[in-house]
């Protein structure tokens, strides 16, 4: 990450000026623009004479006229705020596979009630988006910047209504990342004292004590993520995503590359070289567009690699829905998967 690596990327072709600066005053004229950034909004989600505020992990104090009900998000954002009871009109990002069956990242979410925006990295329609009347935009942030927000026409894109984004990467670790997705959703309605909730809850910290006694009953299990594409695998490094990172302060070891790649995320290995790790167990990412274990099958290198071998290779969910619910699970396979490893590197 934070890059995301699909089959292939469809960029649109951009609002012209004028139309873009159209949309953005009826929107205004709807209320739909008021966003501010400082350094107040001590609330991490508010409302006051009927305004609703809630300060994003870029520092900025996002502010609406009213509670935010059109609000649209990146599919795994939307599949988040799904768990807690908070729906959305539109989404952008991977939302339906090619069969036209929800993709990985949309979660449980009902995907034939969305608006899709875009369903691959680089695609967003402008013009369906500013149709949606939008109270609020919501996404992730992997490195600061605003995930599957096009680079291309993100100023277009921002200034149709108020955005919020939560950190996932860089110094911030899954449970963090979960409870400020969880404020998040508390701002817009959520209860976060329903049964349900509380049970995920209970169920995602009974995990993460499974995958601690899991490490501890099987030291030394090495742990290499990977991400497979037809002409590079990349190693990703443990330091950089909030999943990884909490993984690692739970007890499991990873194999850590030696040389990444500009953005401090990966190393990218041609196939040749994919050997240069070795691991017991592989964490392979099961994003759509990357090359899964059946395909994989046909680079020879694959088939060596230790762990492979030892049919030790496991999804990795490289871009995690952040509702407990969701991560309960990806912690209670993930001890399961330390648990029954053998060492073979």
């Amino acid at each position: 990450m934070p890059k995301s690596r699909t089959s292939s990327f469809t960029r649109r072709g951009f609002i012209a000026a004028g139309g873009a600066l159209g949309l953005v005053a009826v929107l205004a004229a709807c209320g739909g623009t008021d966003s501010a950034k400082g350094d107040g909004g001590k609330d991490n989600g508010a409302a006051t004479s009927g305004s609703w505020t809630f300060k994003d992990d870029l520092g900025n104090d996002v502010t609406t006229k009213s509670k935010p009900k059109n609000i649209v998000a990146f599919t795994g954002t939307a599949a988040a705020l799904y768990d807690y009871g908070v729906p959305v009109k539109g989404v952008f990002g991977p939302t339906k596979t090619a069969d036209g069956k929800p993709d990985v990242q949309a979660g449980s979410m009902d995907i034939s009630k969305v608006e899709i925006l875009g369903n691959v990295y680089d695609e967003f329609n402008v013009e369906k988006y500013a149709a949606l009347q939008p109270d609020l935009m919501v996404t992730n942030s992997w490195d600061g910047t605003y995930w599957y927000v096009p680079e291309a026409s993100k100023d277009k894109i921002l200034a149709l209504a108020p955005h919020a984004a939560i950190k996932v990467g860089g110094d911030v670790t899954l449970d963090k990342a979960l409870e400020r997705t969880a404020d998040l959703a508390k701002s817009l309605g959520a209860d976060l004292n329903s049964k349900k909730t509380v049970d995920a809850k209970a169920r995602f910290e009974a995990a993460a004590a499974k995958v601690r006694e899991a490490t501890k009953a099987n030291p030394g299990v090495k742990v290499l993520v990977g991400s497979g594409a037809d002409a590079l695998f990349y190693a990703s490094t443990p330091d950089t995503s909030a999943d990884l990172k909490y993984f690692k302060q739970l007890g499991v070891e990873f194999v850590t590359p030696e040389k990444l790649d500009e953005g401090g995320f990966f190393e990218s290995l041609s196939w040749e070289n994919a050997g240069k790790y070795k691991a017991d167990v592989i964490l392979l990412d099961n994003r759509t567009g990357t090359l899964q274990p059946e395909q994989l099958k046909a680079k020879p290198t694959w088939n060596e690699l230790p762990a492979v071998k030892a049919g030790q290779v496991v999804p990795r969910v490289t871009e995690p829905i952040f509702s407990y619910d969701k991560c309960a699970q990806i912690l209670e396979d993930l001890a399961k998967s330390i648990q029954n490893a053998k060492k073979v590197s």
